[in-house]
């Protein structure tokens, strides 16, 4: 059980994260996560269940776009084109992360919590990128369920994407 988060991350979203944990370390495998609505919260949850986070490798919050540039390499013509928040944005931090790091699956997380001009609330842009694989995109429209629900919504939607990556099961469910 996640400690510093417990009772915040509900029982569920905690039982995700360790069957992802459990699951890249059964098969010798490193996870990074990009993350710009979710503020590192996904880092700070695989990193927090004892005996399993070393197979967490490191963590890019990139909340602005300078950061997603700088950290990542996203191109200032996606975010100028397509936005922070887009399919090419969370492809594009995905695979940046991989490219950034030691690890073998990554997961990005970009969205509006809180809507605005021009920004659906609970609209959640998601990648999952493979060394040597496809990257996958999904996109999740929550609502305007409240800042803390999108952010958690967001916490299991990319865990599930990890779980997914690594049972082998990716692919089936972007058949389907």
């Amino acid at each position: 059980m996640a400690e510093a988060l417990d009772p915040a991350i509900p029982a569920a979203v905690d039982e995700l994260a360790e069957l992802v944990l459990r699951e890249a370390c059964d098969r010798g495998l490193m996870l990074t996560a990009a993350e710009s609505c979710t503020g590192g919260l996904l880092a700070s949850l695989l990193t927090d269940i004892p005996g399993r986070s070393h197979a967490f490798e490191r963590g890019f919050v990139t909340y602005t776009d300078e950061a997603k540039q700088e950290m990542l390499g996203v191109r200032p013509a996606v975010l100028e084109t397509d936005g922070a928040v887009s399919e090419a944005a969370a492809r594009a931090m995905a695979e940046g992360a991989l490219a950034n790091s030691h690890a073998h699956l990554a997961v990005s997380i970009t969205g509006f919590t809180e809507g605005g001009p021009g920004q659906p609330a609970g609209l959640v842009h998601f990648a999952s990128a493979r060394a040597g694989g496809a990257t996958r995109h999904r996109v999740e429209r929550f609502g305007d369920i409240g800042r803390a629900a999108v952010r958690l919504r967001a916490l299991e939607t990319a865990l599930g994407m990890l779980r997914d990556e690594l049972m082998g099961t990716a692919a089936a469910a972007d058949a389907a």
